[in-house]
């Protein structure tokens, strides 16, 4: 994953960890964040399809998180916005011809799959609220 989504998703979830009662707005979130509210409104949208939080609209509207901290692993957010395997992207034209090229996907399946498993075991280890204990 090439992109910073598994770290704004972390970083919400760890500001909505911390006051778990509070409706927090995506203009607020977006400033600890730094990055446009639209960025944080569409990994909101995300984290909600995924019952990590909750959400409503209007004046005290905002986003709050949905269960206990202690019942959420790492793993979970990083589910929510995985788009590829750890290792990346594979070439999907690899020459056929070739004694590499012919086989190299098959192979590579097998190496990507296995370090997604163990990326996947490790965040399974880490719960968000001891994530988001580190932040006094």
């Amino acid at each position: 994953m090439n992109n910073t989504r598994f770290a704004t998703a972390i970083h919400i979830m760890t500001l909505l960890a911390k006051s778990p009662e509070e409706w927090l707005t995506s203009d607020w979130i977006a400033g600890s964040l730094n990055v446009n509210p639209v960025i944080v409104r569409k990994e909101l949208g995300h984290l909600k399809k995924y019952g990590l939080i909750e959400s409503r609209q209007g004046k005290d509207g905002g986003a709050k998180i949905a269960k206990n901290a202690d019942h959420i692993n790492i793993a979970d957010i990083y589910e929510v916005v995985k788009n590829t395997e750890v290792l990346g992207k594979k070439n999907q034209n690899p020459n056929p011809q070739c004694n590499v090229g012919k086989d190299i996907n098959k192979n590579l399946d097998v190496l990507f799959g296995e370090t997604d498993d163990l990326v996947l075991q490790y965040l399974k280890s880490k719960s968000l609220s001891e994530f988001t204990s580190q932040f006094n």
